[in-house]
């Protein structure tokens, strides 16, 4: 029996493309095997997933956006949107927020961004196949 994989999805985020680089770097260096940068990057994957799924995470940011639909794809489980002319509105929910929506507070936690395309890929927390 394999272990279970998990989406290479964050590969493509700063902390990702980083550790894919120093990896690379290491292997034309010879300093570690290719075998061995595969696993390492089995195990990112694999920790950034788990984090990400834990309830008590650090992770406890609200997004809202409004924006333009442009192009949304459904394929192999994963979903892609394409939103265009969209305003983001970020809130941190752990820092004086409370439960019906009114805080004196909130004005230093939120902000707005207006960016002229987003794009949002989703995919199952658990892979097709797991039980």
């Amino acid at each position: 029996m394999s272990a279970p994989a998990y989406y290479e999805l964050y590969r493509r985020s700063t902390i990702g493309a980083t550790l894919t680089d120093a990896l690379d770097t290491l292997i034309s260096d010879e300093k570690i095997q290719p075998q061995l940068a595969m696993r390492i990057l089995a195990n990112f994957d694999r920790i950034i997933s788990e984090n990400l799924k834990l309830e008590n995470n650090i992770a406890k940011s609200r997004l809202t956006f409004k924006g333009v639909l442009s192009t949304y794809n459904f394929c192999d489980d994963v979903w892609t949107f394409i939103i265009k002319n969209v305003l983001i509105k970020m809130s941190d929910v752990s820092a004086g927020s409370t439960e019906g929506g009114s805080s004196s507070s909130n004005s230093s936690v939120d902000s707005e961004i207006t960016v002229d395309k987003f794009k949002i890929v989703a995919c199952n927390s658990r892979r097709a196949g797991d039980i």
